[in-house]
């Protein structure tokens, strides 16, 4: 049975790059005759069957901007399962042949159980997190981190000119991807994430050791989900005996949002591109992964566990550049 309309949706939390997603979707959907609908506000654009008709026109200019023009946001409802049934049915009445969706591991959680509605579904990895399985990269993790190495640089300066410990921390939710490889791309002394959690005495030792170098900075970055909040770590460094005044940066929001970087651009338009024809293809419950330069639909109950490889390069990395 040919494809004749389908419906895209971002939810979660915004990424760089989504827009540029949203975009290549749609031109590859009306490239093969097929209509388009963005719906708004993520899932729950679904439930209250809120979508409009996005054309070649209504996504032109959006590879440099960040966000979504269609909406984003989580949406609790569809926890539900009677919700989700609704909205499968809401979705077939209205005539869509297919879903895209643009999102972290809750939007695929989400898109997975339309699958198992009779929904045809194929989800796009667009979070800063880059905590998806199967996929080497998600759209925005690029940008996220370029934004936390420029505030890390800038920081770095007024940490020198005080001899400080500065302590930036970074999101990434229970992933400490962004905190790591801004570390590596800052050359901070530390990086602090949830996967290798670490005790107090372990930090002191590293501040003692640095002061004793000379150095008259110590740049620590750490994930927000990490033992201890930026706030709390400073805290505890000014009243211990410790060589450095702590101060600390939360840079939260501005990493999410902002002009999408080259990398993020293209691997927004090939993952965006390769979604729309994996559903026009009759493929569903599928998650477009890039892997080894290329993009690839992976069913999702095919995709290997999360795992955090780029976490184990830490001792060796940092033990050589600082």
């Amino acid at each position: 049975m040919p494809v004749k309309k389908i419906g895209i949706l971002a939810s979660g939390g915004d990424s760089p790059g989504m827009n540029a997603a949203i975009r290549a979707a749609t031109r590859a959907a009306l490239h093969y005759g097929v209509e388009t609908h963005g719906f708004s506000d993520g899932y729950r654009g679904v439930i209250n069957r809120e979508s409009e008709p996005l054309t070649s026109r209504s996504v032109a200019g959006l590879l440099r901007q960040g966000g979504s023009i269609i909406g984003a946001g989580r949406c609790p409802e569809f926890f539900d399962a009677d919700v989700r049934q609704a909205a499968a049915d809401s979705l077939r009445a209205d005539g869509f042949d297919g879903l895209i969706v643009i999102g972290g591991d809750g939007s695929l959680a989400g898109a997975w159980e339309l699958h198992k509605l009779g929904v045809p579904t194929v989800a796009v990895p667009g979070t800063i997190d880059n905590d998806m399985p199967g996929t080497e990269t998600t759209i925005g993790a690029d940008t996220a981190i370029n934004t936390a190495m420029e505030a890390i640089d800038r920081i770095r300066d007024t940490a020198s000119a005080h001899r400080r410990a500065m302590i930036v921390e970074v999101m990434g939710r229970h992933c400490g991807y962004i905190a790591v490889m801004a570390a590596l791309a800052t050359g901070a002394e530390m990086a602090l994430t949830p996967e290798r959690p670490v005790e107090l005495e372990d930090v002191f030792k590293e501040l003692r050791s640095v002061w004793g170098h000379g150095k008259r900075h110590f740049i620590i970055v750490l994930a927000e989900g990490a033992r201890w909040s930026a706030a709390e770590l400073a805290q505890l460094i000014n009243d211990s005996a410790e060589p450095y005044d702590a101060r600390y940066t939360v840079l939260g929001y501005i990493q999410r949002g902002g002009v999408p970087s080259r990398f993020d651009r293209i691997l927004a338009t090939r993952m965006g591109v390769a979604a729309a024809e994996a559903l026009i293809e009759g493929r569903s419950g599928a998650l477009v992964c890039w892997r080894n330069g290329n993009c690839e639909a992976i069913q999702a109950d095919a995709l290997p566990p999360k795992s955090a490889p780029w976490d184990r390069m830490l001792d060796r990395v940092f033990a050589i550049t600082t």
